[in-house]
């Protein structure tokens, strides 16, 4: 890796760092202690595209009360990155990491900085991707979170020697919202969101394998989560632009496999999501494995699903990603 991007990386640190900083009801430093990511990386080498007049002014909000379990939420994100938690003893595969937020914010802690050394842990280095929010202005406007994972998909595959990486082995996980970009991306990944930049957007943005955690998927009601629904595409948008915005209805061909997990007593967003998502897969005949457990709630993560069913997804997502080549088996 260059000078240049070591200096880009150390700058972004510090910028994240300064935005927790700086954040309304929270004294902690950016990164609970032991989860600090070893680089930030940006993902467009001059400002994203289609930029507002005025760029959002980056937030870092505390949603907990627990000073040993933070759970911060990062608003009005201006500048598109990951987060890398490289694996100490790496097996050459990736995943890039969304974490969820309703399309109204993108949290931090239970759905990308616990998630990312768990995923280094077990070998596989993690880009946890803190995408723009599409009611901000931005001129993509409902395919901006999905302009972002693509080209975090192709910045991967572009940095991966550098990263000894594999860039055939790089999947994506998502949750809630996240899981709607996770599975737009899985579904959309050749759609044209955005102008090529450089030499990377030529890269594919398909991922190996998709993993869809909790996640929001139908843009129509009344299986709709509303909230995403609204920021994503509005209150009145037509069905043409909700078909856009459903990946259930975009389902190709060469989607990768799909790893979905859902429990039953989800408050916020309908099992139905999951259920349509998994049987469009099925309709294709891809392959998808699905998980669907009588207690979770939303939300849960991986430190939040402990004691309830739901606390074994990860272990049945590592044996199913084994199979697929991204984990060496257990």
């Amino acid at each position: 890796m260059g000078e240049c991007d070591r200096r880009t990386m150390m700058l972004g640190a510090s910028a994240m760092l300064s935005v927790a900083a700086q954040a309304q009801g929270s004294a902690r430093s950016a990164t609970p202690t032991g989860t600090q990511p070893d680089a930030l990386i940006d993902l467009w080498p001059d400002g994203p595209p289609g930029a507002p007049m005025s760029l959002p002014s980056e937030l870092v909000e505390e949603r907990s009360t627990d000073p040993a379990a933070p759970d911060r939420a990062l608003l009005h994100i201006a500048r598109p990155r990951l987060a890398l938690f490289r694996a100490p003893r790496p097996n050459g595969a990736a995943m890039l990491v969304m974490p969820g937020g309703g399309y109204n914010y993108v949290v931090i802690d239970k759905e990308g900085f616990e998630i990312g050394p768990w995923l280094a842990a077990r070998g596989v280095s993690a880009f946890i991707l803190f995408y723009r929010l599409p009611q901000e202005g931005w001129a993509a406007g409902p395919d901006v979170a999905l302009s972002d994972a693509q080209r975090a998909m192709r910045l991967i595959r572009h940095r991966a020697e550098e990263l000894s990486l594999d860039a055939d082995r790089v999947g994506a996980m998502g949750f809630s919202a996240g899981g709607h970009v996770c599975a737009d991306l899985a579904t959309r990944f050749g759609a044209r969101t955005y102008a090529p930049v450089d030499a990377t957007d030529g890269l594919s943005a398909r991922p190996k394998i998709a993993a869809p955690i909790y996640p929001v998927i139908s843009m129509r009601r009344p299986e709709a989560h509303e909230g995403s629904r609204r920021n994503l595409i509005g209150e009145t948008a037509s069905p043409a632009m909700e078909r856009r915005h459903s990946p259930h209805e975009n389902v190709t061909p060469d989607s990768p496999p799909c790893f979905i997990v859902q429990a039953e007593d989800d408050p916020a967003v309908p099992i139905a999501n999951s259920l349509l998502l998994r049987d469009a897969w099925r309709a294709r005949g891809l392959p998808v494995e699905s998980h669907f457990f009588a207690e979770g709630g939303h939300g849960f993560g991986l430190r939040r699903a402990a004691g309830k069913p739901a606390a074994i997804w990860p272990e049945l997502f590592h044996n199913w990603a084994a199979a697929q080549g991204l984990f060496a088996r257990a």
